[in-house]
């Protein structure tokens, strides 16, 4: 099979790029408008960008009418966030963020997800989740106009909250009991759990 991305309709771009890329990371984004009232929401086009300076992105699209998402329209106004990894305990009420509620309503108060305060920034954290990134906004780059557009937001992380029940013996983040899920196509989710180890090329 071969695909001629420049002839399909964006739809179907989408449906083909969120069934291949697979697993995706989910961050699951706080953010606050200008009068304070909290967002969160999750992206699944996401990852780290580089270390030096630690900066991680996300992508929120456009939606079916163009506009811009809530996450989008806060950054705009108070520029910080804070991105939440995703574990399996809490992957239900992750998908719950999903829902289009009004502009303005919070999800932490709709779907009753405890929220803890920030170190650094003003949006909250997602208190359970296993790590949460502090990050200000470095910049967003428009790709695209109109319905699924893109607009990739780069944050640069500043403090980072990492729940000691996820840590091993050695101090390092234990990926078993991490237990992040990463998205498939459609309603498919996976769990990080299954793992495989292969040595890495000597690179000096």
């Amino acid at each position: 099979m071969l695909i001629d991305f420049t002839t399909i309709p964006t739809r179907e771009a989408y449906g083909w790029m969120i069934t291949t890329i697979t697993p995706r990371p989910i961050a699951w984004v706080a953010t606050v408008s200008a009068d304070g009232k909290t967002n969160l929401a999750p992206f699944s086009f996401f990852n780290g960008v580089t270390s030096n300076p630690p900066t991680l992105m996300f992508v929120p699209v456009n939606k079916a009418d163009g506009s811009k998402k809530d996450t989008v329209l806060n950054l705009e106004a108070v520029p910080e966030m804070v991105v939440n990894l995703v574990p399996f305990a809490l992957a239900e009420q992750m998908n719950a963020c999903a829902s289009l509620l009004p502009h303005g309503e919070s999800e932490f108060e709709r779907f009753g997800i405890t929220s803890a305060p920030s170190a650094a920034v003003r949006p909250p954290r997602v208190a359970a989740a296993p790590v949460a990134f502090e990050c200000a906004l470095h910049s967003i780059v428009r790709i695209g106009e109109g319905p699924l557009a893109a607009n990739v937001v780069f944050g640069r992380i500043l403090r980072a909250h990492i729940a000691d029940a996820v840590l091993g013996p050695d101090g390092a983040v234990d990926p078993v009991k991490l237990d992040t899920v990463g998205r498939m196509g459609g309603e498919d989710y996976c769990r990080t759990r299954d793992t495989f180890s292969i040595r890495r090329p000597d690179r000096r």
